[in-house]
């Protein structure tokens, strides 16, 4: 599977002609020199595994070929964001292994959150570095770094972002999913976890507050996905058959994604207004996710179901043509079950986890692994999405076409005045 390539002057092309004349003399394309990522196993590229040890075997098989700290068959959205913006991948802030941080770091772990857990990683999964662990890690990067580039640092010159790479970054945002799916688990009603919701957002703008205190004037963030939509949600926590949808997502897990959504969004609005020279891009992930889901069949990474029906009204050839078609067009199948697991409606077991192995007479044997062909899956392990699905829902957003503003990813330094 490819890396995405645009062209950034035409993808501009998208914002509504309102908006052209106030900006066709200071508009221009930004030249991201790098970009520091916050979040949780959504971006992930390796923070958790270099901690807590690497996620085992089948993942990363689909691009890397091994285990590579991704939650994924192979590449994420923050990956093909790097690449969308001709930047390599980025390193893991807490990944000492060949590592390099001149074009940015990546400061997300898996199973964090926007506020801190009363409760150790052994204990409920989630990752004790929440986003404020985060914002001191890059705070103290950017400190130390520049220390040795002042020092002359030798090999730690190339290694290292220079100083003004910080101001002239893409922070990017994609957390704060676990702390919904942390009141479930603590049988929480979905008023009790709205009613935290308020809290969540606050500290999410106090920690982008500070890193614009810091320099950082271009803000990407994404608001969280279709929780209801999830298999590990579907199979771990008591649903009723009244609250699944026609599409068989839970409902009022759904709404309370969206309650959380509503309220960043209103958060970001007010951002905008008090950093006057913050450029802070409002992404809305959930509803390219949830027409993934719900629309499955409709798309694939390289072509449109029915674009596919319309070529094949046009194949003159025998029945066992068209179903070969049929078959290689069909686009994504099966959202709502796992690629990588073991068993269950949703092929989902959280005591056998994607990669869980057992012991049998001496010889260690992989009993959750991964589908034949995760290039036609949504879901990877029950509560991360596969690579292809990864590489379509950055399609979607790459070009601006859910954003808002409605700018493309490689415009997004430059600020819309409302």
């Amino acid at each position: 599977m490819e890396d995405l390539h645009f062209n950034c002057p035409a993808l501009f092309l998208i914002l509504p002609f309102t908006l052209l004349p106030s900006l066709s003399t200071s508009f221009s394309p930004c030249n991201f020199p790098a970009i520091f990522n916050f979040g949780d196993s959504n971006s992930d590229t390796g923070g958790i595994s270099a901690a807590f040890g690497q996620a085992p075997p089948p993942y990363g098989e689909t691009y890397f070929h091994q285990p590579s700290g991704r939650y994924s068959d192979g590449r994420l959205i923050i990956d093909f964001i790097s690449t969308g913006l001709g930047l390599p991948y980025l390193s893991a802030y807490l990944d000492s292994v060949g590592s390099n941080y001149s074009h940015g770091a990546n400061f997300a772990t898996a199973g964090s959150t926007i506020r801190p857990q009363n409760t150790t990683m052994a204990q409920s999964g989630y990752s004790p570095i929440s986003l404020d662990v985060q914002l001191v890690q890059y705070l103290d990067f950017r400190k130390r770094s520049q220390t040795f580039h002042r020092q002359g640092g030798g090999v730690f010159e190339k290694l290292l972002p220079k100083e003004d790479h910080f101001n002239q970054a893409l922070y990017t945002f994609d957390i704060g999913q676990n702390d919904l799916t942390s009141g479930f688990k603590l049988n929480m009603t979905f008023e009790q976890v709205k009613a935290y919701i308020p809290d969540l957002i606050t500290q999410f703008s106090n920690t982008l507050k500070k890193v614009y205190a810091r320099g950082g004037r271009s803000f990407w963030v994404h608001n969280t996905g279709p929780l209801g939509c999830l298999p590990y949600v579907l199979d771990r926590f008591l649903i009723t058959a009244a609250q699944i949808d026609k599409f068989g997502c839970a409902t009022p897990f759904n709404d309370v994604a969206q309650f959380f959504n509503h309220q960043l969004k209103e958060a970001i609005y007010g951002l905008r207004r008090e950093l006057p020279e913050a450029s802070i891009t409002y992404v809305d992930v959930y509803s390219v996710k949830h027409k993934l889901v719900t629309q499955a069949k409709r798309f694939g990474t390289e072509i449109e179901f029915p674009a596919s029906r319309l070529f094949l009204q046009n194949v003159k050839k025998d029945w066992m043509i068209v179903l070969l078609l049929l078959l290689v067009f069909s686009g994504f199948h099966s959202p709502l079950v796992a690629c990588c697991g073991h068993g269950g409606k949703y092929n989902f077991n959280r005591f056998r986890k994607c990669g869980a192995t057992i012991t049998v007479r001496g010889k260690e044997t992989l009993i959750a692994d991964s589908c034949r062909d995760p290039s036609v899956r949504v879901n990877w392990d029950g509560a991360h999405y596969t690579e292809a699905a990864n590489k379509w829902v950055s399609e979607q957003i790459i070009n601006g076409s859910y954003s808002d503003p409605p700018i493309a990813l490689c415009m997004s330094c430059n600020r819309i005045e409302h």
